[in-house]
């Protein structure tokens, strides 16, 4: 395994942070799929390369029946499974408790990018634990990364063992139809539907199947609610974060600007709880609400994408958009503050100059990007990337 210190994607067209993050820039986004040269990065430390020849996932613990190491190869011969699903940073969002509620947050700068939606292709993690003869005493599973310079030597996090028998929990090997890019944590990853990136552990090298709960930085000190509202749990100083919470964005720049004029606005809602019922918009900082049109496709694990046409007139504007699934969950009007800025999912204020005259873009040159054909990613030649 060797390890580089720069992306392996070309990062222009995105929003970059201190060198662990790849912000996606919602406006660029022109459909249903994020674009592999647009999905949103978030790194521990920075990307590796893994040479598939040489990688072997090893599970073991003491609620196994004996350790064993699997080939990528025989990862491959495994049942596929196949489904859309978003991808969300715990701290996406996390710098509006200071735009919206005026207090700070520790932690990266996100906006509204730390999101993206693909299509994953991998093995259930529960038919790869059964080859290791999976104990009825297994409690807890903690799936370990090989990116070393990681705070805890590689990246981990655990999950109780029914989220891990969860038939729709993956260990993927491939992103929108292609090989897993390096960037996104080839040869394998985690993918958990509805739960913080963070549980998406990239680069998988080691699960470790326990019958006690596992404690560790990232479910005592990190990915954990610290605040007035928060009830401690365990051994945390908060309440561990685990799933995701009903979102909606706009795919516009922030803050935006536009001439004046009619305005086809659209943006992106995604809920953990299930697919997108509606959404509401607003031109008034929330007195008063229209209803968005909602975009198929509307998928279980997808975000959903709608729509609204705005007349703009000169001047300073704020829109806000806010959603809610058919489980009845919709965004509140206020979340309280915890100190690492998770989970924020307020509707946002979104700031608009319309003006008869622009300034250049951002991004004066969108990314294009590559159309290429879907490698045969279950060859042999392709293990090595």
């Amino acid at each position: 395994m060797t390890e580089q210190s720069t992306w392996f994607k070309d990062k222009t067209p995105f929003i970059e942070h201190e060198g662990k993050i790849l912000e996606t820039r919602l406006e660029l986004m022109q459909g249903f799929v994020t674009p592999i040269p647009h999905f949103f990065v978030r790194n521990a430390s920075e990307s590796i390369a893994v040479d598939a020849g040489d990688w072997a996932l090893v599970i073991e613990g003491d609620a196994v029946a004996q350790p064993i190491a699997i080939s990528y190869q025989a990862i491959l011969s495994l049942p596929t499974h196949t489904y859309f699903a978003y991808l969300e940073c715990a701290g996406n969002q996390r710098t509006m408790f200071e735009l919206v509620q005026g207090s700070p947050a520790k932690g990266n700068p996100w906006k509204t990018g730390g999101v993206s939606n693909g299509e994953w292709t991998g093995v259930a993690l529960r038919d790869v634990l059964k080859l290791a003869g999976l104990q009825p005493n297994a409690s807890d599973v903690l799936l370990i990364g090989l990116d070393e310079k990681s705070p805890e030597q590689g990246f981990r996090r655990s999950m109780p063992i029914d989220q891990a028998l969860h038939p729709d929990t993956l260990l993927a090997y491939a992103l929108n139809g292609e090989v897993l890019p390096r960037d996104h944590g080839f040869p394998l990853r985690a993918v958990v539907p509805g739960w913080v990136g963070s549980s998406w552990v990239k680069w998988l090298g080691r699960i470790v199947v326990s019958s006690q709960r596992f404690w560790g930085r990232n479910n005592t000190t990190q990915y954990v609610l610290v605040g007035e509202e928060y009830t401690p749990e365990g051994e945390a100083r908060g309440q561990v974060i685990t799933m995701q919470t009903i979102k909606s964005a706009l795919a516009l720049p922030w803050p935006a600007q536009m001439t004046p004029g009619v305005h086809r606005i659209y943006g992106y809602a995604h809920s953990p709880h299930g697919k997108i019922a509606g959404v509401a918009w607003s031109a008034d900082r929330g007195q008063h609400w229209q209803a968005a049109e909602l975009l198929e496709p509307q998928l279980q694990y997808s975000w959903a994408r709608f729509v609204f046409s705005w007349e703009a007139t000169l001047g300073e504007h704020t829109l806000m958009v806010r959603a809610t699934d058919l489980a009845g969950n919709t965004q509140p009007d206020e979340v309280p503050y915890n100190s690492e800025g998770y989970l924020f999912n307020q509707p946002l204020p979104h700031p608009i100059t319309v003006a008869a005259e622009l300034p250049p873009p951002a991004v004066p040159h969108p990314f294009t990007v590559r159309q290429e054909p879907r490698p045969a990613w279950r060859d042999p030649e392709f293990f090595q990337i």
